[in-house]
Parts: structure tokens; sequence; C-alpha cells
């Protein structure tokens, strides 16, 4: 693996009462090392996952509302709030890769639409198999954008990806995950995800931000996998539960 380690920077904190540092994250952290090239953040909404994936891509150099170090565009907000409070520790640099921002993934599109307008760089969409990512179903540009672009990479490369499986349906979940198993060889992932089909990646590194501090965690020991498999097992009671018997 290429990035080892990731390191808050306490020191560097003024106010621990203002976003993000009044995060739970941001108590739960020093240092956190990464054994895996296949990655998985796992946690409530709220839990700061997001957050640290976003700084991530930050101090890697990417584009913090979606892209590589490739891609500049605007688009408010962009700006990731903790990516001047952590230190990336690397063996060796990775400079390729992306990340995926699943919440601003339409600006990302807009963006390369209008790159294919100037004839300077003008590819006819090479990278995402041949057509406008705005000219297809939402998950089958993250599919598009998984097999082209990424798959088009001999680089070793670190791919940073928040909720990849917003856009996906089951199926398409399956067949991400062969990408990966494609890739990962000579490329690390980091994912924030809710997904237990894509966290039962095999030999996946899974971190839970839930407990006091972060912390590995089975896969079988997840709440998503827990409450999904008691979902399929035993629906009736499970919903007679949540809406209270009557």
């Amino acid at each position: 693996m290429a990035l080892q380690q990731i390191t808050l920077l306490h020191e560097k904190i003024k106010d621990y009462s203002v976003y993000p540092f009044h995060l739970p994250l941001i108590n739960k952290m020093d240092s956190l090392r990464l054994h895996a090239p296949v990655t998985f953040f796992v946690g409530e909404n709220g839990s700061g996952k997001s957050t640290l994936l976003e700084a991530i891509a930050y101090q890697s150099g990417f584009h913090t509302a979606g892209g590589s170090r490739q891609n500049a565009y605007q688009v408010e907000a962009a700006e990731s709030a903790l990516g001047d409070y952590i230190r990336l520790s690397w063996l060796p640099k990775l400079t390729e890769g992306f990340f995926l921002r699943a919440e601003s993934f339409y600006q990302f599109a807009s963006h390369i639409d209008e790159s294919e307008q100037d004839p300077c760089t003008q590819t006819f969409f090479a990278n995402y198999g041949g057509k406008s990512l705005h000219h297809r179903s939402h998950g089958e540009s993250f599919l598009a954008l998984f097999q082209h672009r990424f798959g088009r990479s001999r680089q070793p490369s670190i791919y940073l990806l928040d909720e990849p499986e917003s856009a996906l349906s089951p199926a398409r979940q399956l067949a991400f995950m062969r990408i990966i198993h494609d890739l990962a060889p000579r490329s690390q992932f980091i994912i924030a995800s809710h997904s237990p089909i894509l966290m039962g990646y095999p030999g996946a590194d899974i971190i839970s931000f839930d407990g006091s501090s972060l912390e590995r965690i089975d896969y079988r020991d997840t709440e998503h996998y827990q409450l999904t498999r008691r979902f399929l097992e035993k629906p009736d009671s499970l919903l007679s539960e949540l809406f209270g018997k009557e």
C-alpha cells in the first residue's frame, strides 16, 4: 500500500466547538494506520467518515468536489474544512487516482462536458465510454467512470470513493466489486460506504466510526450486515417492531 497512515494534527486546532472539529471523529482519532489495499470507512451519518475522506482527497491534490489532479472547475462549498489539519504518510507518494463525491457528481459530469467543447482538451469522452456522463442513467454514468476512467490507468493509483453505491443497483455493486478486484493489485481504495454488499469485498479492512474510537471491525459484526441479515431472514418480525403491533 502507498498511503500508510493518516495523522490528525490536533496542535493546529484552535476551537473544537466549530465545524468540523466538533464531529465525533476528532475526539476519536490521533492517527490511523491503513493495512489493506481496500479499506472501508463505515458509520452513521454525521460520524465524520466522509469529512475524513474529503480531507484525504484534499491532501492528495484531488478536486474536493470530485475528480483528479487534472480536473479544475468551480463548485460552491467544495473546499475541505479538515484538509489542512491532517498529514498523510506515503510509501511511495501516489499522484494518480480519483476522488468520487456522489453528491456533486452532476457538477463533475458537467465539467467534463465543458472540457469536451474545447478543441484543446477534447477526447470524445475516451475516459467515459465514448459519450457524455449526462447521457446515461445515474448508475450507468458511475459504472462508466469506474470501467473506463479507472480502468484506463496503468499507473499505481489511489481511489477515494464517497458512497459509490448511491447510484448502483445490487447487480451493479457486484460489477463494481469486480472492477476493484481487477485494479487492486496496483491500486489502493478507501471507500466510505453504507453498502453491506460492497463491505463484503474479500480481505477488505473495515474501520468503524461508531465506537468510542476508530476501530477495525469484522464484516459480520457491522450493523449494516446484521440489520440487513435480520431484515432478510425475518422481515415481518422487524417491521412489527418498527411499526408497533396493532
